[in-house]
């Protein structure tokens, strides 16, 4: 996959990813697409790991989705975590 299909599965994991955990979040697009980015990055590597399949297959393939998404939820919560007690 090429660096624009990262881009965009990084934005719309880290949007799906913040819908499925609301609440208020420090950041705005360009943290979305990172959290996504590391966290489809993370779901990959956990799912060659832990299951020993390759997840990240393409653009298209729902492997890969679910692979960004769950890692985007996560990189979310470390995120909220370390963010949370900065603000403190």
């Amino acid at each position: 996959m090429g660096i624009i299909a990262w881009i965009l599965i990084g934005l719309f994991a880290g949007l799906i990813a913040k819908a499925l955990m609301p609440g208020k979040d420090p950041g705005g697009c360009i943290i979305t697409i990172i959290i996504g980015i590391v966290g489809g990055l993370l779901g990959g590597w956990l799912g060659k790991v832990i299951f020993g399949v390759d997840s990240i297959d393409g653009f298209f393939s729902l492997s890969t989705w679910v692979a960004a998404i769950v890692g985007s939820v996560i990189v979310l919560l470390i995120y909220r975590m370390i963010a949370g007690q900065r603000s403190r």
